[in-house]
């Protein structure tokens, strides 16, 4: 029986089963996934280096798809113009807060550790790229893949709320209580503060570029 577990034991499985304890227990250690996949520990390793590793496989998995958002969003900045960040921005923020909205319990997992999962690192490559392209200062890149980054979870987490966001209590005021009773409740509060949220940063971020602080495309 311990030979035909082995043969059955598959590197996607074995990643399955993890993003499957993460998002029940908030995280895995190498015990409970082997627990989990009725194998011994060592079995596992067969596979997979180290609990590390299988994080950066986690990474890659779920951040797979958002990648190539970037890749199609992103394909006019790859030709002679600058034009097309701004739809490559808005596809890659979008798929990412999908991505992570299904495993809001990854993002601290995956945030805790440094990204060095190849297909990961790729799509960053393309995103850095595009807004490099669009004339944005390479100074500037990085803060505001940042930023990027930070809205998308935090906006994926925010996917993941309850659909009553604040309770009824004394210590709502009557401005709040009347700005609740007006919003939207659920996914639709929730996508309309992305949309309006993910405007505001696309515009801050063509601010910068018209007002000069972002370099001529290089």
């Amino acid at each position: 029986m311990p030979g035909r577990r082995m043969r059955l034991l598959t590197l996607d499985g074995i990643v399955d089963a993890a993003i499957a304890l993460v998002d029940e227990d908030g995280g895995f250690t190498m015990p409970d996934l082997a627990k989990r996949l009725g194998v011994s520990a060592s079995s596992i390793y067969h596979h997979v280096s180290g609990r590390a590793a299988l994080v950066e496989l986690i990474r890659a998995r779920v951040g797979g798809s958002i990648g190539d958002t970037v890749v199609v969003a992103g394909a006019a900045v790859d030709g002679d113009g600058a034009d097309g960040w701004e739809e490559a921005v808005t596809a890659w923020l979008r798929a990412y807060r999908h991505a992570f909205a299904r495993h809001p319990r990854l993002i601290p997992l995956l945030t805790g550790q440094t990204v060095s999962a190849e297909t990961t690192v790729a799509h960053y490559n393309r995103v850095a790229r595009v807004l490099t392209r669009a004339g944005f200062r390479r100074d500037r890149v990085v803060p505001w893949i940042s930023v990027l980054d930070s809205y998308a979870l935090g906006s994926a987490l925010d996917l993941a709320a309850p659909t009553e966001v604040w309770a009824t209590v004394s210590a709502v005021d009557d401005d709040l209580a009347a700005a609740v009773a007006e919003a939207p409740t659920g996914r639709a509060r929730s996508d309309e503060a992305f949309e309006l949220g993910l405007a505001a940063l696309v515009a801050g971020m063509r601010a910068e570029l018209a007002a000069g602080v972002a370099s001529a495309r290089p």
